[in-house]
């Protein structure tokens, strides 16, 4: 991801950087909205970065709940969140790549 910041007064482009964007990795697929809910208060009671992916296609599939949705965390905090729902009693739910 390229950020341009421009001048207004002369129209130049005056300062150029990249930014790196965090790499996510899949801590959990879901069709339970309790357990999406219960897994975004635990990590973000930590302080862990995640995303919950594809909320949107199940709107757009008329939420029947076909389509799960899935808690992505940083690579950096992948075991430290596969350690807070474990310890919750929910590691189960761990998609199978993380599981130890």
């Amino acid at each position: 991801m390229v950020l341009r910041d421009y001048s207004r007064s002369s129209g130049r482009k005056v300062k150029r950087s990249t930014l790196k964007a965090p790499t996510m990795k899949e801590l959990l697929r879901s069709n339970d909205s309790v357990l999406l809910s219960y897994v975004s208060a635990l990590l973000q009671g930590e302080g862990i970065g995640f995303i919950v992916a594809d909320q949107n296609m199940s709107v757009l599939e008329g939420s029947i709940g076909a389509l799960p949705q899935r808690v992505l965390v940083e690579t950096s905090d992948a075991h430290r969140a596969h350690r807070i729902l474990t310890e919750a009693g929910i590691g189960h739910v761990i998609t199978d790549e993380h599981k130890e």
